[in-house]
């Protein structure tokens, strides 16, 4: 799996605003928190204002807060706000990948994949981050042997 920078981008600026939770942040305050461009990090609160992570608001008082409580917010949603479905193949779902011959069981790989990452996007919110307390089937795969090694 490849995180993308709006991916990226929009993961921490939720983080930001899990940890001003409730009160809003500027563009401006979430973008040098974060070190990340204010105009690309306005295009991703778009993006996760249209999917109802975010809240906006205009005027002095105005700013960005999250819709709901960081513990309710996984970053699967928050991903998938921005960059789509989290798994495809060739720009299909994995389920609806079909081959013939020796690959024909291969969308089963394909969904088990998918269904990996979700275990562990889908099942971690903003809050744990913030906290340190990732779930406990999370930690140990953090914990495998070469878990931080690079492939």
């Amino acid at each position: 799996m490849q995180i993308s920078a709006r991916g990226d981008y929009a993961v921490r600026a939720a983080l930001s605003l899990a940890a001003a939770y409730p009160v809003r942040m500027s563009t401006q305050a979430i973008a040098g928190e974060q070190d990340m461009p204010r105009k690309f990090l306005e295009a991703v609160l778009a993006d996760l204002r249209r999917a109802g992570i975010v809240r906006a608001q205009r005027g002095a008082e105005g700013g960005y807060t999250l819709a709901r409580p960081p513990r309710e917010v996984t970053i699967g949603a928050i991903l998938r706000a921005v960059d789509g479905p989290l798994a495809e193949v060739r720009g299909l779902r994995p389920e609806q990948t079909r081959y013939d011959g020796s690959a024909q069981h291969l969308p089963g790989l394909w969904v088990a994949v998918r269904a990996a990452v979700r275990r562990v996007v889908d099942e971690v919110s903003l809050a744990e981050i913030i906290s340190g307390r990732l779930p406990a089937h999370v930690r140990r795969l953090t914990a495998l042997p070469d878990a931080w090694e690079p492939r």
